[in-house]
């Protein structure tokens, strides 16, 4: 843990150090329902360096599961992702964000029914925004969904890290993963 946490706060700064490299990093957050198969799915993509999962998007501070899955705090269950932008570029991760869930589903995925499993891009930049809503914009005209795209596009703001037992769960559990590219 203590080496997860330094690795984030270095991560907010914007750069990694290891072996004497300095990595530039951006961060990523996407909420696509469940955040276990999307942390696994993501995880397996070169130029991520690390990742969390947890809450954002609500109004209540420093939430529990349990308080997530009341479906009164406001928040979805997502994923903030640091990674390399020389190896994966944020286009690219979006690209993926909509490949691995269903971003027509309003307030669900698969089973999982509530506000906490909506769709959502938390943007940190301008530049964030614009290439999220035009890979969207793009998935629209495709038609390559039957139904509108409902995928929530809106500022970053806090990210409450989940609690550990939600951290790399797949990994320390076992079972499949329930997002697939």
């Amino acid at each position: 843990m203590k080496t997860l946490l330094v690795t984030t706060l270095i991560a907010i700064a914007g750069c990694i150090s290891t072996k004497g490299e300095t990595v530039k990093t951006e961060k990523a957050v996407f909420a696509a329902g469940c955040f276990w198969g999307v942390e696994s799915a993501f995880r397996q993509v070169d130029g991520v360096l690390d990742t969390q999962v947890g809450y954002t998007g609500g109004k209540t501070a420093n939430p529990t599961y349990k308080e997530v899955c009341s479906d009164t705090s406001g928040h979805a269950e997502a994923i903030e992702i640091v990674f390399d932008p020389d190896q994966v570029s944020y286009k690219t991760l979006v690209g993926l964000f909509f490949k691995m869930h269903d971003p027509t589903q309003v307030n669900r995925q698969g089973p999982d029914v509530g506000t906490q499993y909506r769709s959502a891009v938390f943007y940190h930049s301008p530049e964030q925004k614009i290439i999220a809503e035009n890979v969207q914009a793009a998935l629209e005209a495709s038609g390559k969904r039957s139904r509108p795209i409902a995928t929530q596009i809106v500022p970053a703001g806090l990210f409450y890290r989940a609690e550990e037992y939600h951290q790399r769960y797949f990994e320390k559990n076992g079972g499949p993963s329930c997002h697939i590219f």
